[in-house]
């Protein structure tokens, strides 16, 4: 196997330095409206993690995904741990995460997502060396490579703690 393939890519080297930065924006609410703060606790540290990440709200509950797919750090502490905490704007609560274990449920996600941000899904196709335009096809290929997750409002959910 050759080496690049084992390495992390530059896009997500790049994403990683600017996190920092974008947490700074989000956090004081000065971010753009598609955006989260997620806090999960590190797998291995127990500490607290934010990561800037886009969302979307499709019914009621918000939904998160992973271009980087099962490898992002974010997704594997709340596997860890599915108690995180959300803050959009100025508004914090805890919230439980649920991962979408099935490709039908991605896909499902992605079709909304290209339905209302047809650029940044397209994008995200290119990244992983796909076409832009190649249909359902396409799409169904790119969420066996995602990780998408469900994020439940602790407040509005019996039952739910953090």
């Amino acid at each position: 196997m050759p080496q690049y393939e084992t390495r992390t890519p530059v896009i997500w080297r790049l994403i990683r330095r600017n996190n920092p930065r974008a947490l700074l924006r989000f956090e004081s609410g000065l971010g753009i409206g598609l955006v989260l703060v997620l806090t999960t606790t590190g797998r291995r540290s127990g500490l607290p993690r934010k990561t800037p990440l886009q969302y979307e709200e499709i019914d009621g509950v918000l939904y998160v995904g992973s271009a980087r797919g099962t490898q992002a750090d974010w997704y594997r502490n709340l596997l860890a741990n599915p108690h995180v905490q959300v803050q959009i704007g100025k508004e914090v609560y805890a919230a439980h995460a649920d991962p979408l274990r099935t490709t039908p449920e991605a896909l499902d996600f992605l079709r909304e997502r290209l339905r209302r941000h047809p650029l940044m899904i397209r994008s995200m196709l290119l990244l992983h060396g796909m076409s832009p335009w190649g249909g359902e096809k396409t799409l169904a290929r790119l969420a066996e490579k995602v990780a998408v997750v469900a994020l439940h409002d602790c407040r509005r959910v019996e039952g739910c703690s953090a």
